[in-house]
């Protein structure tokens, strides 16, 4: 069972696509990460050494930022930027598209589902 910055790599993935599963490593990094611990990319995560685990842990915690401390860093830019009101900061806390995105069609990911309007019935008056 491969455990690198705590998080289980899945068995049966390649290492360099096991990686990934890391908060803050992408396809690149990964390769690169690989690339100097010597592993091959197309190794399995099952078959790896506990050596070859243990010299890619090395190289991560050397090069830092991922997983928890990466999403609190994160976290604390985005607070930053609500805290001093900027444009990105105030769509932020409306939970709107941040980047320049339209609104006023799609952006449901980021609104949520839709609000549907509510049709009401006329109460029928007896004469």
């Amino acid at each position: 069972m491969a455990r690198i910055a705590g998080v289980d790599l899945p068995q049966n993935k390649q290492v360099w696509i096991g990686l990934t599963y890391i908060h803050g490593i992408g396809r690149t990094r990964s390769r690169r990460i690989l690339a100097a611990a010597g592993v091959p990319d197309t190794t399995k995560v099952r078959d790896l050494s506990e050596d070859e685990a243990q010299r890619i842990r090395k190289i991560i915690q050397d090069e830092g930022r991922v997983e928890g401390d990466l999403r609190k860093e994160i976290a604390q830019n985005i607070k930053r930027l609500m805290e001093i009101g900027s444009y990105r900061g105030v769509r932020h806390r409306r939970g709107l598209p941040v980047r320049g995105q339209r609104s006023n069609t799609n952006a449901r990911t980021r609104k949520g589902p839709r609000k549907g309007t509510v049709a009401t019935k006329k109460k029928i008056t007896k004469k």
